[in-house]
This record gives structure tokens, sequence and C-alpha cells, in this order.
């Protein structure tokens, strides 16, 4: 089978192009940004820009099943947001209508759920999105269910937030201030419960919704760790790793949270409302759905895949310094914290 994965030079891109290089599919790549990874002679690979019909009728050529992760992020403007989360959403599903895909996957995000009043979460809880990434992925999740209701198979994933190789981001902050030997704040004291997710526990959920019965996978699946612990004790993990003594600091939420607001208002942070937001409160969701119908089996922790990608941020630090952006492949722009770091 021929895979397509939108955003295929971005993190989740290039760790599922690698998980099915690795079981012999045959893997296409369209994303806007260069292929610069040493499996590019083993991807077909077409640099383009998902908002463009031509380069999608192009890319979705031939293709079983479509995997689509490419998206504006939160630190985007809200226009290129929507622009590409939504209009670009929609110029796939009608590409991929068209060439009699088999299966459309889109993934999804649990910021689809804003800041949710209780916990678990199902699938079946109402939709909420903070700020215009998660506005975007529910309108997104809409024109998939429309094409679904076409006749499509159109799984949609919402997964947590995932980390593992190739990702820094937000999580960069809390690698460089272990490495650095800072301990590091958190918003609130710490001990709520925050799921997050392996890359390649994700890959895994996508794989199984790739390759399962139609009639099982045509529907929406909550993706996250099965075992986790306070965000207090996850992220020690890494301080305890990094081998400085060092610990997390909680701080009171409220006043942190509006200095973040005015922060982020000023562009000074890297930080955005739904980082601040979720941060000091319960989040995760319920797995059952896709364990139970799908067989899907999650093997790392949330120490587990932080561990890991702070090993690999180890491995790789020097070949990203003095680099950033608002891709989750290099680090953001501390801003502020930069200065706030000297005081930790």
């Amino acid at each position: 089978m021929t895979f397509l994965i939108t955003g295929g030079a971005g993190f989740l891109g290039i760790n599922l192009a690698r998980y099915f290089l690795n079981r012999g599919f045959h893997v296409r790549s369209l994303d806007i940004a260069a292929f610069d990874y040493p499996e590019k002679h083993q991807v077909e690979v077409i640099q383009g820009d998902i908002r463009d019909p031509q380069a999608v009728k192009r890319a979705m050529a031939g293709v079983e099943i479509v995997i689509h992760c490419a998206a504006a992020l939160p630190l985007y403007r809200r226009d290129e947001i929507f622009s590409t989360d939504v209009d670009g959403t929609r110029i796939l599903l009608q590409a991929a209508a068209a060439a009699d895909v088999k299966r459309f996957i889109f993934i999804s995000s649990t910021a689809v759920y804003g800041v949710p009043d209780h916990h678990p979460i199902f699938e079946t809880d109402r939709v909420h999105g903070v700020g215009p990434y998660g506005e975007a992925k529910i309108a997104a999740e809409e024109l998939c269910r429309e094409f679904r209701n076409r006749g499509m198979c159109v799984p949609i994933i919402r997964p947590k937030t995932f980390i593992g190789p190739e990702r820094l981001g937000v999580f960069e902050l809390l690698y460089a201030w272990a490495y650095d030997g800072r301990n590091f704040p958190l918003i609130g004291s710490g001990g709520n419960r925050y799921q997050l997710l392996d890359v390649e526990d994700l890959c895994q959920a996508i794989y199984l919704c790739a390759t399962c019965d139609r009639t099982l996978v045509n529907d929406e699946f909550n993706v996250g760790a099965k075992e986790f612990g306070t965000l207090r004790q996850d992220f020690q993990s890494v301080l305890d790793r990094a081998g400085h003594g060092r610990k997390v600091v909680g701080f009171p939420a409220w006043p942190v949270i509006q200095l973040l607001k005015l922060l982020e208002f000023l562009h000074l942070s890297p930080l955005y409302q739904w980082v601040y937001e979720t941060m000091p409160q319960d989040s995760f969701v319920s797995i059952d759905r896709i364990t139970t119908r799908l067989g899907f089996a999650p093997q790392y922790s949330n120490r587990d895949a932080l561990l890991r990608n702070y090993e690999w941020y180890l491995a790789k630090r020097v070949t990203f310094q003095n680099r950033s952006g608002v891709s989750h492949r290099v680090p953001w722009k501390h801003g502020v914290l930069q200065f706030a770091q000297h005081f930790f």
C-alpha cells in the first residue's frame, strides 16, 4: 500500500514515515517544508502546500491511505491557522474523495475539549476549543464527518500532547533547564494528573486505524498514555536524570496565568493560552474505545516518554543550538523566559 503523510517533514510525519517504512510500506510525504532526514531516499517526497489543489492532486495519485498530520500550530497567526487547518483539510478531503482513497485518517487534538470540568474525558463529551488552534481543529473535524457521511472512511484521532525523537517545541524549555542544572517552574502545585503520549504509541494507534476493519475504525478515538503520574512527578524524573539535584517548583496558578496572558499579548512568551490554562489542571482522556475496539496497547508511560525524548535531546543538542521557530522540531523562542531562568 501507498501511504500519503501530510506534514511528512514534521515531528509526527517523520516518526510515521519510519514506522511504516519499517513495515514495508511505500511512503509519500507532502509538506511545504523540505524533507531533510536520512530517509529522504526511501520516501517519495512532494514539497508543496496542502492549500494548493494542484499539489494535493499530484500527491493523492495512487494513494490508498492518507494520514493528515499537517497543521499550523498555535504560535501561528489566527488566519494562517484557519487557512491551513480548515481550508487545507477541505482541499485534501475533496481530493481524497476524487481519487477514491480507501481511508483518510485525520490527526486532531484533545485541544478540542478545551478546559473540561471532569475527567477522564470521553469521545462523546462536548467540544469547546480554546484559542484559534482548538477552534480550527473542531471545524476540521466537522469537515471530516461531512465526508464520512458521504461514504468515506475517515477515522479521527485525538491524541494527547505527544513527545519523542525529533520533538522540541515547548518541551525544550524543560530539557534545556534540566541540562543547565536549573530548577523548573510549574504553574500551580504540580499535583494534577496530566497525561502525555509517546509518538511511537501514537504511530501504533494510526497503524491500527489504517489496517483494522473499516467498520471498526470509522469513528473518533482518544489516544494517550495508559500510565501517568502527576505533572510534578513526571517532570521531576527529567530533572533527576539530569543529575544536578534540582527540583520542580510550583507557583500559585492565578497570578502566573494573568502574567502569562500579558506576556503572550506582548509577544514576549512562547507559552500560549491552551498550555498555561491547562497546565495546572487535571488533563487526561479515556482510551477505552481504542483499546477495546482496535486492541491499542501503549508501551510507554509519561515518565518513559519524557526520558526517551530527553535522551534524544542530549544526543542531538548541538545540532539545533541557536535555532528557533514555531514548529515542534525546533526550540521555540524563549522570550522573557530566557531571563527568568537565571532565577532558578
